[in-house]
């Protein structure tokens, strides 16, 4: 992709060129010139002194608009930089007073049907993309570096704080638990709780001696350890085995136990305020607080690592997916371009229409503003290749109407 630097050395390199070519034909008329006056040739005199003249003429006016010719401040020259400030008043009030012109630009609007050709322009994926690029390369990592982390970072453990605090947790264990106290829910679960509980203590009966072993005393030998051990280990099973059974005064117990605990849950405000208090104090931890510190930096670093993919980027191409899809939808949606052409008719035109002044006064300060010779070398730039022709037609047209005027003379010459 070329950048502004070399297309502004292609216009350099252009203008000189053409330069050159002017100067050229101006040096053949010369040469021709000479010849003319050597050879004796008066056509070719005639030819060769009305083409220099029209060549240093139109020289003279195409420098003149840019600059002092030979760095003479002759009278009406250096155009350009001399009366920058006229020509920025004149730009701004044929801006606010020709272009900014609500009939001429209401029938420019209904021709153009902004709508229709943007939505055309956006669904296509080449144009989807360099916008999606220009969002992907610029904006966002623009944005990520303008953003303070410290200051995301507070942002969300406030929120985090405020959304927590506004919940109430208690309401939600008693709605979770509720069930629980219907049917046959809660006797499965605690079925199924105790024989979770029976297998892990058979699986760490070894655990359980070794535990023993090291709370006996030395002297015992270990002969009190394993009737110690197994005492504790067959003391539990039974008890667990007791509360399978729902018949069981342990099961009944129990179910006593959790019903008054989710009676509480469910009807009591100072257990909700209790469960609420739990949670809120167990967020407020060091580790719970790091992790939320980290929430942002895990995104930012996500964001980063997606977007330096490129054209693989998820990102990037759901933004250029979303774009297609958009001018997609404003293509088929009648009234959504309706909407759009008469926002622009009304809406954006009134205010355009409104401030018309502001916006020539706007034009004609910015160019005050610039410096004389930088515009006009600038304009040269942009221009001074296609005012070269000038200079060549003004040599090639100067030697035709020289010779026409020759002609005429020695016509005159015959008949009289």
């Amino acid at each position: 992709m070329k950048t502004t630097l070399d297309h502004d050395i292609t216009k350099v390199k252009a203008l000189r060129k053409m330069k050159r070519n002017a100067l050229a034909l101006l040096g053949v008329a010369v040469l021709l010139f000479i010849i003319a006056i050597y050879f004796k040739i008066p056509m070719l005199q005639a030819f060769s002194e009305a083409a220099m003249v029209g060549g240093i003429a139109d020289w003279f006016a195409v420098v003149a608009l840019f600059r002092h010719p030979m760095g003479i401040p002759i009278w009406h020259t250096a155009i350009i930089p001399t009366k920058k400030n006229e020509i920025g008043e004149n730009l701004g009030n044929f801006v606010s007073e020709e272009f900014l012109n609500r009939e001429k630009m209401e029938i420019k609007l209904e021709e153009f049907n902004f709508a229709v050709k943007a939505s055309d322009w956006l669904s296509q994926e080449e144009n989807a993309n360099k916008i999606a690029n220009v969002v992907a390369v610029n904006l966002i990592p623009g944005i990520l570096k303008t953003i303070k982390d410290e200051e995301v970072r507070r942002f969300i453990q406030v929120q985090f704080k405020e959304k927590l605090e506004g919940i109430n947790f208690g309401n939600w264990v008693a709605l979770a638990l509720e069930p629980l106290q219907k049917g046959n829910v809660k006797d499965e679960l605690l079925t199924n709780l105790l024989q979770v509980m029976s297998a892990e203590l058979t699986n760490n009966k070894d655990l359980i001696r070794k535990k023993v072993k090291a709370s006996t005393p030395f002297l015992s030998f270990g002969l009190a350890d394993k009737s110690i051990s197994e005492g504790i280990f067959n003391g539990l099973q039974d008890f667990l085995e007791e509360a399978k059974n729902p018949q069981s005064a342990v099961r009944i117990k129990i179910d006593e136990y959790v019903y008054n605990f989710l009676d509480k849950v469910k009807n009591s405000e100072e257990m909700r305020l209790k469960i609420n208090e739990m949670i809120l104090g167990f967020v407020g931890k060091k580790e719970v607080q790091d992790y939320i510190n980290g929430i942002w930096d895990e995104i930012k670093l996500s964001i980063t690592n997606d977007l330096n993919k490129g054209d693989d980027s998820s990102i990037k191409n759901s933004i250029s997916g979303l774009i297609q899809t958009f001018g997609n939808g404003i293509k088929e949606d009648q009234i959504m371009i309706d909407k759009i052409n008469n926002f622009i008719k009304n809406d954006l035109l009134s205010v355009l229409l409104n401030n018309k002044k502001v916006i020539g006064d706007l034009i004609s300060s910015t160019v005050k503003s610039w410096d004389g010779k930088e515009v006009s070398e600038k304009l040269e730039l942009e221009i001074g290749k296609d005012l070269q022709y000038i200079r060549i037609n003004g040599t090639l047209v100067g030697g035709c109407i020289g010779l026409v005027i020759y002609g005429v003379e020695q016509l005159y010459h015959f008949i009289f």
